[in-house]
């Protein structure tokens, strides 16, 4: 009952569900999946459709849950990162989802494995909805730079080598399965891009990439 900041407004109310005030549910509530690509966009990045830019509530609640330790956030965050699964795919029909690894300093840093858990609650609410999903974790993340202190060409550089396969998990899937990768925010595509051909090359190629945000190019006049 005690008052507790928004984490979509920042504004304190009291007693807020997983800690979202209404208007900002409403806000969140009205957005709706639609394909996205960087330009340019990287060698080998599958097509990729995200919630909603990178700004707003949204920015703000993705914020709150990765760098806040705002755990409660996953299971709303998770339900809309299902309906993004739900409309790159295009059908009830069996998936496999793959989130992006982080790199064991990055989980530190973030109060543990934050797609990890997103993907726990999405692959909850699509099987609550009918899927049938599952969840494969065929990547090893390297150590790499922290992604939000690099250019574009730092990133590609840095998300180059940032990957391996597993080789006791990788293998191909059931043609009629559809790999879908996990990410939160999608930005240049580097990491993305990067992610699908080691996929590839591992027997897993991507059919799309579901986010919740894409950021959006800014034209200086």
């Amino acid at each position: 009952m005690l008052p507790v900041d928004c984490a979509g407004c920042r504004e304190r109310r009291p007693g807020l569900r997983h800690g979202v005030c209404p208007e900002c549910v409403a806000a969140l509530g009205g957005l709706r999946p639609r394909a996205v690509r960087p330009t340019p966009a990287p060698p080998g990045l599958p097509p990729c459709v995200a919630l909603g830019p990178y700004a707003g509530p949204l920015r703000e609640a993705l914020l709150a849950y990765k760098d806040h330790g705002r755990h409660g956030l996953a299971r709303p965050l998770g339900a809309l990162l299902a309906e993004v699964v739900a409309a790159a795919v295009g059908g009830v029909r069996p998936v496999t989802l793959v989130p992006v690894p982080d790199t064991a300093a990055a989980a530190r840093a973030r109060y543990g494995d934050h797609l990890g858990r997103l993907t726990r609650h999405c692959a909850d609410r699509l099987r609550r909805a009918g899927w049938q999903v599952r969840v494969r974790r065929p990547l090893r993340a390297l150590p790499r730079p922290d992604s939000v202190t690099l250019d574009s060409a730092g990133r590609a550089a840095a998300a180059e080598s940032a990957f391996r396969i597993r080789p006791r998990l990788a293998g191909p899937p059931d043609p009629a399965t559809a790999v879908v990768v996990l990410d939160d925010i999608l930005t240049t595509g580097a990491t993305l891009s990067a992610v699908g051909r080691a996929l590839t090359v591992g027997g897993l190629p991507p059919a799309v990439a579901a986010v919740l945000a894409a950021t959006e190019k800014r034209h200086v006049r």
